[in-house]
This record gives structure tokens, C-alpha cells and sequence, in this order.
């Protein structure tokens, strides 16, 4: 929970539109998040936006046709994440199911390599003679490494979603909906999605050229892909449109009728998650950390050779070490976080001094774990935060989090702009981004990252939880939580509901060490309904004196011994 009080401001609902017989707190939700009829919220994989309306995507469907059919290795370089991850093992797996004889992939390991396709990556592939290297979840800003590339007969397309710098890199094709010029109307999708979009006009092409008919493959249904696609579209943290949420909602319905691949279906297992009951805060908070704690910690192929594999038994042993790791990974990070909060001390009590941004080094800190920092105290203090990790030789490498409203790409582009030699490179998005310098440069970075952080924005650095206002006493229902709960996929820029009210306390205790488990009662309500608030401040909490309290809370459904029962899942909680 955050560290500080945020005001709570309710969502204008404008006109209840037509949206069929939907219950009134749901069709009121949906018209505060722009629904304006019922079609909006028809997320069958028909529905998809064309493949041909994306920019470049033929000529990028027919280089990798000409591989095909010519036989030549053909080289997938992926990021370290989850969305890079996911990427690659659909890529590669249905190259090989469309007829590709010679396809391998390739993830730059962090801690050596640094991210995305480098020279020195290029370097590393050559042993494996490749003549088309396929970029995913990166390459758009890897200038230097197509060009690297280039020079020894390898041709690139790249396809990736973060923001295109001043500069392209030469590449044979670049796929990525935010190029200038990309006629294609969702700009939020993930890198999965873009490599999702490349093998639907791929098979398209290959269809009508005669390929399977004349080998005799048989043609890959890419909607068994859909379970990858959404595990990478929520955990990336990409905005869910409603292209995205097709997309995520076409994997969730497959992993939820027993479809899921067994790596997934293993890594669901692990997490402790019931696919049948299955939403995308699941994936986000249960499945993508685990699938990331490799990259972060070791190497992701792990990962990948998870997602890949086709053996139950072989895919649960591979999910145990991926949660493993996962939770040293939790252990590392809540040690880093007790040391920022420790440099941090003194601004919980007079945000007076809070400035605009924070950006936080440590020479200790690991530095596959310094963006799981950013996003924690961003969440705690409200501001853009970036963390630093030392790699050595001199060298910062920083990964940042962000605010609605102020886009940490672009600060970071103006810090670059402003400020030339500053940073080594950089690149990211609206909410998450990355960026090394030099470590002689820190103190310097910090004074312009702050400044133009206080130009851009101020009003966007005033905490504010959004709300859906408060509930009837017939809202407080299981069947309406239960319904809630399937009109996802709720994620970034479709946010799951949130309400806010005033209730009597009859009891709080502490759970496990910083939950406070509630009983409260609200006018018109006959029964006390249950809550939980995860990861108080135990300084604060329990609070005998609090009689009453506001909330800002989602009705939730907490299921134990196979007895579903309604709780309030409280985001905030302060005495009335």
C-alpha cells in the first residue's frame, strides 16, 4: 500500500450507453472506461484489427517467406522479460510448424550482453552462420547492431513496440506500430502481439502461395498461440485496449478450458492458481514474475525452454526452478527496498521535501532487480523513480518506472537532448524504461532527470486514486464480485474497479506479519462483510481508536476449502 494518503477522485460516468442486459454497477463501470456500445465488448479474435493495416508488414512476411523456402538459418533475438520470452517461443515454434528447417533463438544474457541486439551480439550469433536474424520485443533501437549485422550478410527485420528513436536502424524491415507512418490504429501492443501479427500475415502468404498443400504441412492454428500472447501483453504492462484485450481475453479462455501449454499450465501450479478461475492479474502478479525471475537473476533461456516444452512432468520440473529463483529474487528485492526506504527515511512525515522524481543507487544492488525497486517505490511515494545498479568498469545501469500522464521515455529523451553525453543510451516506453551512464554522471543525471520532471508535470505528481464511487448495499453481493471479476481483462488503462466508502469497524487484527484482516458493517447490509489490506504499516495498524474508516477497496471473491465467499481487497484504508 502506498506511503502516502492519496486524494480519492470518482471516474466521470457519462451517459449509461446500450450495453444489453448487463447488471447497472457493471454497465456503469464499463461507460467510465469510454464503452459506448455493446460491440466494444465483443472480444472474439474475429474482432482483431487486420494484419495489413501495420506498416511494412508484408515486405517483413515475405523476407521471412524467402527464408523458408530458401532453407536459410534464420536467427530469433529476444529480450530478457517476459514479453521477449513468450515472443520467442511462439516465434520459434511456429516457424518450425510453417516448414522452417533451420530456426534457433538467442537472449542476450543482462549481466553481459546488455539488452537487445548488439554488435557484441552479432558477434555471438556468427558461429551459428545466420543469414535473417528476426528481432522481437527489441531492435528498434539497436542501430549499432544492425548495422554490425549488415556488414557480415545477415539481413534483420525487427519487430518491437517501444518508441522509436530520431534514428532507425538500417534493417531490411522494421514492424512496429509506433514507426511513423504505421497506419495501424492500436498502438499498445506488446512485442508478442507485434510477432503474433507477423505470423498471421506469414501464414496468410504461405496459404496463398500453395506451401502446406505442396509439403503437405499441416497449417498451424495460431490461436493455440493465444496463451503466450496474453502472458506477454499483461506482464509487459502495455495498455489494454481493446485490440489488447482480445488478445488477452482469446489465452485467458483457453488457459481457463485446460488449453494452456504445459509450461504455462506448470507455472500456473507452482503459483498456486486455479486455471479454471483464471483473470489477468493472475498472469501479471502469479505467472510473469516467476517466467521474469530468470532473466533477472540468471538466463532466460530457461524460461523459454519452458514455455517450449511439450512434457508435463519435464515442464513442472522446469516451473519449480523458475520459482525458485523467483523467490530469491523476492528476497533480493525486499533487502534493496529496505535499504532505499532506509535512505529514504524522513519523507513519509513531511512530503514537503519529496522531489519531483527519485533516483536511487546503491553499489550493492543487483541489477536484474533494480526495476521490481522503481516500481515498488513509485507505488509507495507517487513519483517517477529510476534505481541503479553498478555493472562495473565505471557503469550505471538504471531501469525506471513511471506516471499516467508523465511519459519516462520522452524525460528521458529530453534529459539526452538537453544534456548531450549524459546518457549512454536509453529506451522504453510511457511506464517503463532503461538507460546506462556513466557513474561519474550520477549526481549530474539526477538534477536533470528531477528538473525536467518538475517542467513536465507537476499536477500529474499529486497522488490521486481514481474510483468508481460507492456501492448500494445490494452491490455487496458474491454474484456481483463474481461478475466483476469476469468482465475483464481488466489491466494499464482499463483498470479493474475500484470503490470507495465509510464503514464501521468491528474488528482488525494482524495476519501473517503486515495484513490486516478487517470485520465491517455498512448501512443496509444485514451481515459484517470480511476485507483485507496486504502489507500495512504495522506502525499504524491495527488502530484501536479507528471506529470508522474510509476505504478505497474492489470487491473481491476469497475462495478457501472450495467455499467461495465475497471480501473487500482494500487498496487504502484511513480512519474517518
Amino acid at each position: 500500500m502506498s506511503g502516502f494518503a492519496r486524494s480519492l477522485r470518482r471516474r466521470p460516468v457519462p451517459p449509461a450507453p446500450d450495453l444489453g442486459h448487463l447488471p447497472p454497477l457493471l454497465a456503469r463501470v464499463y461507460a467510465a472506461r469510454g464503452v459506448s456500445s455493446a460491440a466494444e465488448l465483443e472480444l472474439r479474435p474475429d474482432r482483431l484489427i487486420p494484419p495489413a493495416t501495420m506498416k511494412n508488414i508484408d515486405a517483413a512476411a515475405e523476407r521471412v517467406h524467402r527464408a523458408i523456402e530458401a532453407g536459410e538459418r534464420i536467427l530469433i533475438v529476444g529480450d530478457f522479460d517476459a514479453d521477449g520470452a513468450t515472443s520467442v517461443a511462439m516465434g520459434l515454434d511456429a516457424l518450425r510448424r510453417m516448414g522452417a528447417a533451420n530456426v534457433d533463438y538467442l537472449v542476450p544474457n543482462r549481466f553481459e550482453y546488455g539488452y537487445g541486439l548488439t554488435p557484441e551480439i552479432v558477434e555471438l550469433a556468427q558461429p551459428r552462420a545466420p543469414r535473417l536474424i528476426i528481432t522481437v520485443d527489441n531492435g528498434i533501437s539497436s542501430i549499432d547492431g544492425v548495422a554490425a549485422a549488415k556488414a557480415r550478410g545477415i539481413d534483420v527485420v525487427v519487430t518491437d513496440h517501444h518508441l522509436p528513436g530520431s534514428r532507425l536502424p538500417e534493417a531490411q524491415v522494421i514492424l512496429n506500430p509506433n514507426q511513423e507512418g504505421c497506419p495501424f490504429p492500436s498502438k499498445a501492443l506488446a512485442g508478442v502481439g507485434v510477432m503474433f501479427y507477423l505470423l498471421l500475415q506469414l501464414r496468410a502468404r504461405l496459404r496463398e502461395a500453395g506451401w502446406f498443400a505442396a509439403r503437405g504441412i499441416a497449417e498451424p492454428n495460431l490461436a493455440t498461440y493465444l496463451d503466450l500472447v496474453a502472458l506477454g501483453t499483461v506482464a509487459d504492462v502495455v495498455p489494454l485496449d481493446r485490440n489488447n484485450r482480445i488478445l488477452v481475453e482469446g489465452g485467458l479462455a483457453r488457459m481457463r478450458r485446460g488449453q494452456a501449454r504445459p509450461g504455462i499450465a506448470a507455472l500456473l501450479s507452482v503459483a498456486g492458481r486455479d486455471p479454471r478461475q483464471l483473470v489477468a492479474a493472475d498472469l501479471g502478479f502469479a505467472v510473469g514474475p516467476r517466467l521474469n525471475a530468470a532473466g533477472r537473476l540468471d538466463d532466460m533461456a530457461i524460461g523459454i525452454e519452458c514455455l517450449l516444452c511439450e512434457d508435463p512432468q519435464r515442464a513442472r520440473e522446469m516451473a519449480l526452478v523458475l520459482d525458485s529463483m523467483n523467490r530469491e529474487r523476492r528476497r533480493i528485492g525486499q533487502d534493496m527496498e529496505d535499504q532505499a526506504l532506509r535512505a529514504l527515511e524522513g519523507i513519509e512525515v513531511d512530503r514537503a521535501r519529496l522531489p519531483p522524481a527519485l533516483v536511487l543507487f546503491n553499489e550493492d544492488w543487483h541489477q536484474g532487480v533494480v526495476g521490481i525497486l522503481a516500481s515498488r517505490i513509485k507505488e509507495r511515494y507517487h513519483r517517477p523513480v529510476i534505481a541503479f545498479a553498478d555493472t562495473g568498469e565505471g557503469m550505471l545501469k538504471g531501469s525506471g518506472r513511471g506516471l499516467a500522464g508523465l511519459h519516462l521515455r520522452d524525460l528521458l529523451d529530453r534529459v539526452a537532448t538537453e544534456n548531450p553525453g549524459l546518457i549512454e543510451r536509453f529506451g522504453g516506453h510511457a511506464m517503463a524504461a532503461g538507460l546506462s551512464l556513466p557513474r561519474a554522471h550520477f549526481d549530474a543525471f539526477v538534477e536533470a532527470f528531477c528538473a525536467v520532471t518538475a517542467v513536465a508535470g507537476a499536477a500529474e505528481l499529486e497522488p490521486v486514486l481514481e474510483t468508481d464511487g460507492a456501492l448500494e448495499a445490494a452491490d455487496f453481493d458474491l454474484a456481483i464480485a463474481e461478475a466483476l471479476r469476469r468482465a475483464g481483462p481488466w489491466g494499464q488503462h482499463f483498470p479493474e474497479p475500484l470503490f470507495d466508502g465509510e464503514f464501521e469497524v468491528l474488528s482488525q487484527r494482524l495476519v501473517g506479519e503486515r495484513h490486516l484482516k478487517l470485520s465491517l458493517a455498512y448501512p443496509g447490509v444485514p451481515q459484517p462483510l470480511e476485507a483485507i489490506a496486504f502489507s500495512v504499516d504495522t506502525q499504524r495498524w491495527p488502530d484501536d481508536s479507528a471506529r470508522r474508516l474510509s476505504l478505497a477497496y474492489r470487491l473481491d471473491v476469497n475462495e478457501y476449502r472450495g467455499v467461495r465467499r465475497l471480501q473487500l481487497l482494500v487498496e487504502q484504508l484511513e480512519p474517518a
